[in-house]
């Protein structure tokens, strides 16, 4: 069972759940456009879709985002990856795109990775931080594994979004609590390294950017 919610980047589900067709039995989202907030509570938002997961009686979770797609292998692979051990996190390699056709590795770029795909399990034992906390508590005592398979991240494309993404991370954490990197290195451009995507890696469907900012603009908040 596939999960995600979705607010300024509700125009990027359709292709999200085209992507998701091959690989997951089906969906659960959550509309976040009514709340009233810059940006609502992550774990809130996440504790709703495990429990919604879960009720819904989904053996397995796997957890994106509307502006993220998985390589066309992963449907190929997801049987024999939800067939090993239940006590597994599989994680993905998270490239962030540039362009539709290729992402970043130079430094950093290039060793990101998000455990994604789950066992489900009770939302009263989830918990996490408010910004970028993993989807599973550590008390649950699952082993992280690679899946040697690509999750590709589509916000990066655009570069005022890369800006954007810096301010709007830099606002909603000023010291740095919940990222000891910080979030300026999301802006800076300089000594990009460039890698197309390799034949038989791609996604689908394939992207056209609209140029759109897909998040908060924080630049329109009044300073406290």
């Amino acid at each position: 069972m596939a999960v995600f919610s979705y607010r300024y980047d509700a125009h990027l589900v359709p292709g999200l759940i085209e992507n998701l067709e091959p690989i997951a039995d089906g969906w659960i989202a959550y509309d976040d456009r009514g709340s009233g907030e810059i940006f609502s509570s992550e774990p809130a938002r996440r504790r709703a879709l495990l429990g919604a997961a879960f009720e819904a009686g989904a053996d397995w979770i796997l957890a994106m985002d509307p502006d993220e797609r998985l390589e066309n292998a992963v449907a190929d692979r997801i049987g024999e990856l939800t067939s090993r051990s239940r006590r597994v996190v599989w994680g993905f390699h998270t490239l962030e795109m540039y362009t539709p056709a290729s992402y970043r590795i130079d430094g950093a770029w290039g060793q990101k990775m998000q455990h994604r795909l789950f066992h489900a399990y009770h939302p009263d034992r989830y918990r996490s931080p408010d910004l970028h906390g993993a989807w599973f508590p550590e008390d649950l005592g699952l082993k992280l594994r690679d899946s040697g398979l690509n999750l590709y991240h589509l916000k990066m494309i655009e570069p005022k979004r890369r800006t954007a993404r810096r301010d709007l991370y830099n606002h909603l954490d000023p010291d740095r609590l919940h990222q000891d990197i910080g979030y300026d290195y999301l802006a800076d451009d300089s000594g990009a390294v460039l890698e197309t995507i390799p034949p038989g890696r791609e996604y689908f469907p394939v992207h056209s950017d609209d140029g759109g900012l897909w998040m908060a603009d924080v630049s329109t908040v009044p300073r406290a």
